[in-house]
């Protein structure tokens, strides 16, 4: 059976939070399910388990044996090993001699060159950071090269192969330079982040909320908003929370605004009138791209809230606390949690210390002050 260390608990509310460390994985249970696993992972045969299970719920033995013994099953079957074994094949493959865009980006006073083969992987990268391009340099601290090849798309950083992916998972390929991205300019190892959240993250430059909602709600064109009301835009969809200090980090992505939104908002942002326009037909959106209003992207905050917030015509303004379990269930399969036995502790810890709240709203005002009201601790 397995060891006890394998799994990890936390009680929220009246359910059962348990972490598998061999798959990475987060479910939500019951807690007399959540008590069974945990004398399964001590070792206790099914028999007694079934027994006790037995005589508390007064139903007849053999129906509880099958029960743990499909919780088992379920719980412990080995995870499918993905078969591609393109990273090992393709260990030694080669840099392109050349490349047809060569970009520069300074995030404060760190510099990156990053060279795509073709248009194909700069779309795929540049429009997010457009608004951190300087003018070519001999002077850089970190070399990305990115490009396809044999339908795949590589990445490279000082020379060494990161990763590959095929054009269905595009979306990886994002998240993992974006991932190394950000370690390079916090100076923090893959190891050293709790997780990384889609969302938004905005501050006072006292501490951060985090705004959540599935695509279409809002969220962006709200973070637009309250940047333009006296709020700094810490992140927006790529949000980095550190592990030790339990706090949201900045990240210098532009706030993707779809075009749904231009009319509420190129009243305050004129620029983005003649803003380049991105067709994404496999997310089946078109988006022009905002420069955060932040100056400091070492910056980093506590986060105590989190907020799911959608825009709902003629909606009267409602804002109230919300079950920690369905936050939790919306949170998670969005996110990249770390692997690492320490971190799920620590992410397990902050989640249950988070307010979470769902915020609706049809008037841009009354939701900038709700969200100031949060801040201030008035509600």
């Amino acid at each position: 059976m397995k060891s006890p260390s394998n799994l990890l608990y936390k009680t929220v509310e009246d359910k059962t939070i348990v972490w598998f460390e061999n798959s990475n994985e987060y479910l939500v249970l019951e807690n007399t399910t959540a008590d069974i696993l945990k004398r399964l992972s001590k070792g206790i045969s099914v028999n007694d388990i079934a027994e006790a299970l037995s005589k508390k719920l007064g139903v007849p033995l053999d129906k509880t044996i099958d029960f743990v013994l499909d919780l088992e099953k379920k719980t412990y079957k080995p995870k499918s090993k993905i078969k591609s074994q393109l990273i090992n094949d393709y260990r030694d493959i080669k840099t392109p001699k050349s490349f047809e865009f060569i970009k520069y980006y300074k995030v404060n006073n760190v510099v990156f060159k990053v060279s795509f083969l073709s248009e194909t992987e700069l779309a795929f990268v540049h429009p997010k950071f457009a608004h951190l391009s300087i003018k070519n340099t001999s002077n850089f601290d970190y070399e990305f090269d990115v490009f396809i090849e044999n339908k795949y798309i590589f990445l490279k950083v000082d020379k060494e192969l990161i990763g590959a992916w095929s054009r269905d998972d595009i979306h990886y390929f994002q998240g993992k330079f974006s991932m190394e991205f950000i370690q390079k300019i916090h100076q923090k190892e893959e190891n050293k982040w709790m997780g990384v959240f889609h969302a938004s993250a905005v501050s006072n430059n006292k501490k951060a909320i985090l705004f959540l909602g599935d695509s279409g709600n809002g969220k962006s064109t709200s973070l637009a908003l309250l940047q333009a009301n006296g709020f700094t835009c810490l992140a927006d969809d790529f949000v980095p929370m550190d592990a030790h200090k339990k706090e949201v980090y900045s990240f210098p992505a532009a706030i993707s605004i779809k075009k749904s939104s231009l009319h509420t908002l190129l009243p305050i942002y004129p620029e983005l009138e003649t803003t380049a326009e991105y067709h994404f037909k496999r997310l089946n959106k078109i988006v022009r791209y905002l420069k955060p209003n932040n100056d400091n992207y070492f910056s980093h905050l506590p986060c105590n809230e989190l907020v799911f917030i959608k825009y709902q015509k003629d909606a009267n303004l409602a804002f109230e606390k919300i079950s920690k379990i369905d936050a939790f269930m919306q949170l998670v399969p969005d996110s990249w949690l770390s692997p690492k036995k320490e971190n799920a502790q620590m992410f397990l810890n902050w989640f249950d210390s988070l307010n979470c709240y769902q915020l609706t709203y049809s008037k841009n005002d009354e939701m900038i002050k709700t969200v100031s009201k949060i801040f201030n601790n008035e509600l």
